[in-house]
């Protein structure tokens, strides 16, 4: 298990801002290397070496390839497929490998024994930031890593290490060697981490808790329950990780870091195609620049544009976990995609805004029926609850929870919008903006610590991919 969060908030966190402040500016990676892997092996122990593993592997390969980049492509080229592979296999392994012999034992002849692997936390996504700094190498995009230590904190950087964002290495090349911190950025940092704190604490394990008790009773909460159920958990999602996606910005701010941006209030979407630019931004981008345009993308005509896009969300299916659900969904949201623009583009573009919009919420509350339900008899009972019209509306039990939970359903739909934004920004430059900061995070670190000690542990969704 990894840190308690109060643990993490009171002790770990001090402790490592403390000792890196005082460390001299050329020694601050190296502690920060090994506080990462502090951080990392509290939780997951046995799987420290194999994180070592793949930062020496990618150290390694990203050395060779600068190396015969400008001299042998073929050799280049070589040091890269060995990257490439080996951290496919590792993540394939230890991801899929259960899955795999699963599924190849539907088939009558085979009796194959099941493999259960345990997942190593994040692997996901160090993975995928590995993977990156090797073709951004060989790419040119991004100077090789001469200092081991530097490119291990990159890899194994605690503020986004378990669940993201997937930071590509050429957005943070600089920063690991040159960056300054300042109060500025420190306290900006403070208030980014205080709003996904808020985010996690006081919405998301709220509507978790919703969800919860709608799943306890199931079939039963009518078709109006069983929307009610979903919505929650549409909203669960979005603030567990989005809230994640902030603290770890706002840590990266408090170390001097700048990590782009993972999430753009994605559910004032108009489309499929406009949420997915603003949901899990990072993973969209890694999938757009190292999947979607080598294979073509856009260039090579519509019929293997089509065939593109569904490559790449078939992937981003399967890269969510290791269950035919998730390949489901990867496949619902990559038709849909196809569908929008090729066919409904033209429709959607003429269309009232708030047609618009609830066709693209949706589209993604269903979608999220598809991503939470592993199993397919348990989803598909789901579905026929929800579209049960003729059935009950709603039960006894589940209308007084929908009716308990209907404040914090409104705060979530309100704080799903860019309006209290909107409004900080217009006190933003006046001299109150600083002491409202304060009192915002001193409120929101209160109210979380007291909603900590009294619930149990609540992991954020994310770490299990």
């Amino acid at each position: 298990m990894v840190f308690s969060s109060l643990l993490f908030l009171f002790l770990y966190l001090p402790i490592v801002l403390i000792l890196y402040y005082v460390c001299p500016r050329r020694w601050r990676n190296l502690l920060l290397f090994v506080v990462n892997l502090v951080f990392y092996g509290w939780g997951e122990p046995v799987y420290v070496t194999l994180m070592i593993f793949s930062t020496i592997v990618d150290y390694t390969c990203g050395w060779f390839i600068n190396k015969y980049r400008h001299k042998d492509d073929r050799k280049a080229k070589v040091f890269l497929v060995a990257s490439m592979v080996i951290n496919l296999s590792l993540l394939g392994f230890f991801k899929y490998a259960g899955f795999i012999t699963d599924t190849l034992n539907y088939l009558p002849f085979l009796n194959i024994p099941s493999l259960k692997v345990p997942l190593p936390i994040g692997i996901s996504f160090y993975t995928f930031q590995t993977m990156s700094y090797s073709i951004d190498v060989y790419r040119g995009d991004a100077p090789v890593q001469k200092n081991i230590i530097t490119f291990g904190t990159y890899v194994s950087l605690f503020p986004q290490l378990i669940a993201g964002p997937i930071v590509r290495y050429k957005d943070v090349a600089y920063q690991l060697d040159h960056r300054r911190e300042t109060l500025d950025d420190f306290t900006k940092g403070v208030c980014i981490f205080c709003v996904g704190l808020a985010k996690k604490v006081l919405i998301a394990n709220q509507m978790g808790a919703l969800w919860d008790s709608m799943q306890a009773t199931g079939e039963n909460n009518g078709w109006l329950g069983s929307w009610v159920g979903i919505i929650a958990y549409t909203f669960q999602i979005y603030f567990d990780f989005s809230g994640y996606s902030d603290m770890a910005c706002g840590l990266g701010n408090m170390f001097g870091f700048e990590f782009l941006k993972n999430f753009n209030y994605p559910y004032i979407s108009k489309s499929i195609t406009e949420f997915w630019r603003r949901w899990h931004i990072s993973l969209g981008t890694w999938f757009r620049e190292y999947v979607y345009i080598p294979l073509g993308g856009n260039r090579k005509g519509v019929p293997r544009q089509m065939l593109n896009l569904l490559i790449v969300w078939f992937l981003t299916g399967l890269w969510h976990g290791a269950s035919f659900n998730f390949i489901f969904w990867g496949l619902y949201f990559g038709l849909l995609l196809v569908l929008e623009k090729f066919v409904l583009k033209k429709w959607l573009d003429k269309a009232p805004a708030v047609i618009q919009h609830t066709y693209s919420l949706f589209f993604i509350i269903i979608g999220w029926v598809l991503f939470y339900f592993t199993d397919l008899s348990q989803m598909g009972a789901f579905f026929t609850s929800m579209f049960s019209f003729g059935g009950t509306a709603i039960s006894h039990n589940a209308g007084v929870l929908a009716i308990s939970y209907l404040p914090m359903l409104i705060v979530a739909a309100v704080a799903s919008t860019p309006l209290a934004t909107n409004l900080y920004k217009k006190v933003a430059d006046t001299k109150a903006a600083p002491l409202l900061k304060t009192l915002f995070c001193i409120v929101v670190l209160g109210l979380c610590t007291a909603l900590l000690v009294s619930q149990s542990y609540n992991p954020f969704l994310y770490f299990r991919f």
